[in-house]
């Protein structure tokens, strides 16, 4: 039998709506509708092929216990599950496989003896992005109520962290403006710290198809030539950690060529004049400044002519995590808001704030309340618990004892992996749910493998706050994400009582105003275009129409000052060491997902970029005797890299991914961070070379 199904992709924040073709409960295909609201009929190499991984042999049918695990704990247990551990089959050296009800009685009675001995604090949780809203909203419960700890974060901490807090201090809501279609309403378009290419492809198709259509112009801000820059009127390749610095220079020559909407200032925003003070007396902010750093003297006057356009058009900004994996992250994004304010370039069909979310759930998982210190619905929790990097330094300081996973490798992409794994050895309970033995199962003590997005009805969120009811391609015997924690809570205090993921996302609906009127009977209805919350009788496509969601509904202009560092300083000291380092940023590429668990297990993906690769500039091409090199720091060194040389890559300068845990990229980055979100600067990173090792 061969039925079409439709549901959302599990991949990118982009959230495309797809349909899959399914024959005796096997994925054969996967399309776009012609009328896609948000796919637009196409989808990426991921979204059309990457579904291998749902079959794979690889994935975990049965609960795993590790042996050791046992072992320790052998004296300790009651009568009952030292009976039943007894009967346990191995796996293998390390495992035992389980049933499902003996795995769930055995993390009861281990989470509630740690509680016991050590108090509530010595737990913590983190994940959610991966998995639906209900699972989401679940480990936070689970963390603050079942366990009595405020100690929940999610992958949000190593990617938009900043962009939430920035966009929350500005305007009061930290989430897009948007609509993706808004794109062909705008005029203008300023793309900084994103390969939407590569990361969020589908966005990307609008930006071209409307500069192709010379509805809008394109103004691309990176470190390295981009794709997207081909269709970009203005390219702009800028020093490493310059974002504050080049944002502020565009709200200097706002400012000082009078470029700002002041009707839109007086009557939306605050703060003004003292910003505007800031500015014009800001050593760094005029363009000039460029003038006399060498290899981007051009900066002086491209970044004025930017600056002019998008301030006397209709204007979206995009960006990615080229601006919030930075020290100044959260900074960079409250000059991004400033110059929307300035300029009344919000609040307006085709003019925006857009932060383009990586994971397909980060949104929501945001929403639910997976973070330290916001409850659902961004509300102050009874107690704000640590952040991530604080996490890890209670591990290692003995003060958290054990640590519950739900779809996030803390042991692959998350910075200073020497630290973590010795953190994480010193941990002595470590619970994960996921689909495949990853870096952080492995580490695990009991491994529990659940449902995929394709295999389980949930709503999903995507970077334009729209939610998408999902539904299951083919039938699975896992249990979801949200169920393994009930049953789990169940042996604990019995206050979990859903049967279903819809009786959830009731009692999430009631805890989340954004999503009140959002009923699954209403998005069902919706399930190929989706709702944009704040969702009531109808849902909300742009933000901001009349007044911003900040306490006395004004805009805040908020001004940040550029800290001269990293490689500008260097060169504007001309410093000798600059001809024995790089300076090395990461990210993504178009076939993976972010740690490859899934797309590995497809082979047309997987072949295309089968190990991370090292882009460097064909200017530096002398100064490589090998065809590998390892990248060193003083917190570690990667696993032998394969050079690429490329005519996109800046002199000086280097370009890797992370997709491939093997690779060890995520070893050599230390706890330098976001100084408001502790969010990694995983986007410049100083190196030595070394092929002594290759």
């Amino acid at each position: 039998m061969t039925t079409d199904i439709n549901s959302v992709c599990t991949y990118c924040g982009v959230g495309c709506d797809i349909t899959a073709v399914v024959h005796n409960n096997k994925i054969t295909k996967i399309y776009a509708q012609s009328d896609g609201y948000v796919s637009r009929g196409k989808l990426c190499i991921k979204g059309k092929y990457g579904f291998d991984f749902v079959d794979s042999p690889n994935r975990i049918r049965t609960p795993r216990i590790k042996k050791s695990f046992i072992e320790k704990n052998f004296d300790a247990l009651p009568t009952e599950l030292k009976a039943r551990s007894k009967r346990l089959i191995p796996l293998d050296d390390i495992w035992y496989e389980s049933n499902y009800e003996f795995a769930t009685s055995l993390v009861a009675w281990k989470l509630d003896v740690l509680k016991q001995q050590y108090g509530r604090y010595s737990f913590c949780a983190t994940g959610g992005a991966r998995t639906s809203c209900e699972s989401g909203w679940m480990l936070q419960k689970f963390t603050r109520e079942t366990m009595e700890s405020p100690h929940i974060d999610n992958c949000a901490r190593v990617c938009h962290s900043p962009s939430l807090k920035g966009l929350k201090t500005t305007i009061g809501e930290g989430a897009a403006t948007n609509p993706y279609d808004d794109i062909f309403k705008s005029e203008f378009l300023l793309v900084i710290g994103s390969n939407t290419t590569d990361a969020h492809p589908i966005v990307a198709n609008r930006m071209i198809e409307a500069s192709r259509d010379k509805i809008v112009d394109i103004a691309v801000i990176d470190v390295r030539e981009i794709h997207l820059g081909k269709f970009a009127k203005y390219n702009a390749v800028i020093p490493y950690e310059a974002n504050l610095l080049v944002l502020n220079m565009m709200a200097y020559v706002i400012l000082s060529e009078n470029l700002y909407n002041t009707r839109f200032i007086n009557t939306r925003c605050k703060g003004f004049e003292e910003y505007k003070n800031s500015i014009l007396n800001d050593e760094f902010a005029n363009p000039k400044f460029f003038e006399k750093l060498k290899g981007y003297e051009d900066l002086a006057q491209l970044i004025p002519v930017i600056a002019r356009e998008y301030a006397t058009k209709r204007s979206m900004i995009f960006w990615g995590l080229g601006i919030s994996e930075h020290i100044d992250g959260s900074k960079a994004v409250m000059a991004i808001a400033n110059l929307a304010l300035m300029t009344g370039n919000i609040g307006q069909t085709g003019a925006g704030l857009m932060p383009l979310r990586g994971q397909n759930n980060v949104q929501g998982t945001c929403d639910v309340g997976c973070l330290p210190y916001y409850a659902p619905d961004y509300q102050t929790p009874q107690e704000i618990g640590l952040m991530t990097p604080d996490l890890i330094n209670a591990m290692l300081d003995g003060e958290i004892k054990s640590m519950y996973i739900m779809g996030e490798d803390i042991a692959h992409i998350h910075p200073n992996q020497n630290k973590i794994n010795k953190a994480l050895d010193n941990l002595e309970f470590i619970v994960t749910q996921e689909l495949f033995m990853n870096e952080i199962a492995n580490k695990s003590d009991i491994v529990f493998g659940v449902k995929s997005a394709y295999e389980k009805t949930g709503v999903y969120v995507n970077a334009m706050r729209r939610l998408h009811l999902s539904q299951p391609l083919v039938e699975c015997d896992l249990p979801d994400d949200w169920e393994v924690l009930r049953d789990i809570e169940n042996k604990l205090k019995g206050d979990f009582l859903y049967e279903s993921s819809e009786q959830v996302w009731d009692a999430v609906r009631a805890d989340v105003s954004r999503y009140k009127g959002a009923s699954y009977m209403k998005l069902s209805k919706h399930r190929s275009k989706g709702m944009q919350w704040p969702i009531d009788k109808d849902d909300t496509p742009i933000l901001h129409l009349d007044d911003f969601r900040t306490d006395d509904g004004l805009g805040n202009l908020t001004y940040n000052s550029y800290i001269l560092r990293g490689q500008i300083k260097e060169i504007l000291d001309n410093c000798e060491s600059l001809k024995n380092h790089f300076y090395l940023t990461s990210g993504r590429v178009l076939v993976h997902y972010n740690n490859s668990a899934q797309t590995k297990e497809s082979p047309r993906l997987n072949e295309k970029h089968p190990n991370d690769i090292l882009l460097v500039s064909i200017d530096d091409q002398d100064k490589f005797t090998s065809s590998k090199v390892v990248l060193k720091t003083q917190y570690g060194q990667s696993a032998p890299l394969e050079i690429k040389f490329s005519k996109s890559i800046k002199t000086g300068t280097m370009f890797t991914s992370f997709h491939h845990a093997k690779s060890k990229i995520n070893y050599i980055f230390g706890d330098e961070a976001d100084e408001l979100t502790k969010t990694a600067r995983f986007k410049s990173l100083k190196v030595e070379v070394s092929s002594d090792e290759c």
